[in-house]
């Protein structure tokens, strides 16, 4: 059965970015059922702006949570990257780590693992500082809404990038199909949108707190992105079981799209 769709302020309310951390970006790579929706993502993204070439001045990452792993390859491609979050506790978590904080999430065997992909270990404490300097501004954002980022209005980027966020913030698949829809906006003709998407889902935990997902196929987010106005360039997908008690996804999948 499909869990009550979580609402915005519940997100406010209850959403606890360090428990978050915690539990989902604590990295073992030696224990690979733990790590393994991490690994996928990291090596895709790794794909994706390494190897794929993605590139340009402007990177705007939709949904950004509390995390940076999603920027450790794109900060080699772009000189600039916006992350956004709709949470003020996330945005604030996000910051910590930019201003070095104690307290701020241990991001280190994370980069050190994405470091090993690019072929150096040891550069994982240059990447930090690259990826502190090319984040420029960290906004809120409202993928339901029509310009997510009002009242700003940004010019159109090269690059828009959401991993794991559209699924968690719209109730059904009209509202997922106007999301992408809205986040298209942001993007110039002829360039990249990257999704990160978990597929199956219909919850995960957070401490005690119980956060309603979409429930999504391959299919779905492939006809989504294409009505959004996309061509899809490539599409990576796998299968994977977490504690049924803690998170109900089947899979994931990360695409690379080009707008019309």
């Amino acid at each position: 059965m499909a869990a009550a769709f979580t609402e915005k302020d519940c997100y406010v309310q209850h959403f606890d970015p360090k428990e978050y951390l915690e539990t989902y970006f604590s990295f073992h790579p030696e224990k690979e059922k733990g790590t393994a929706l991490q690994v996928f993502g990291l090596k895709n993204f790794h794909k994706a702006f390494h190897s794929g070439g993605i590139k340009g001045d402007t990177l705007i990452d939709i949904g950004s949570g509390p995390t940076i792993y999603q920027f450790l390859s794109a900060c080699e491609s772009f000189r600039e990257i916006i992350a956004t979050e709709y949470t003020d506790e996330n945005r604030e978590e996000l910051q910590r780590w930019l201003r070095k904080e104690p307290g701020a999430f241990d991001w280190s065997p994370v980069v050190k693992y994405l470091c090993e992909l690019e072929g150096d270990r040891e550069k994982w404490v240059q990447k930090e500082e690259k990826v502190r300097k090319a984040i420029k501004r960290v906004l809120k954002c409202d993928v339901t809404q029509p310009n997510p980022l009002a009242p700003l209005s940004l010019p159109p980027a090269d690059c828009v990038l959401s991993a794991r966020c559209l699924e968690a913030a719209c109730k059904d698949l009209p509202t997922y199909r106007s999301a992408l829809k809205n986040i298209s906006t942001l993007v110039k003709p002829g360039g990249h949108l990257v999704l990160f998407v978990v597929l199956e889902a219909t919850f995960y935990m957070v401490g005690q707190h119980r956060f309603s997902g979409l429930y999504l196929d391959q299919k779905c987010v492939e006809e989504a992105v294409k009505e959004a106005g996309f061509d899809i360039v490539w599409l990576e997908a796998t299968k994977f079981n977490f504690p049924a008690t803690l998170f109900d996804a089947k899979g994931a999948c990360v695409l690379v799209a080009r707008k019309h």
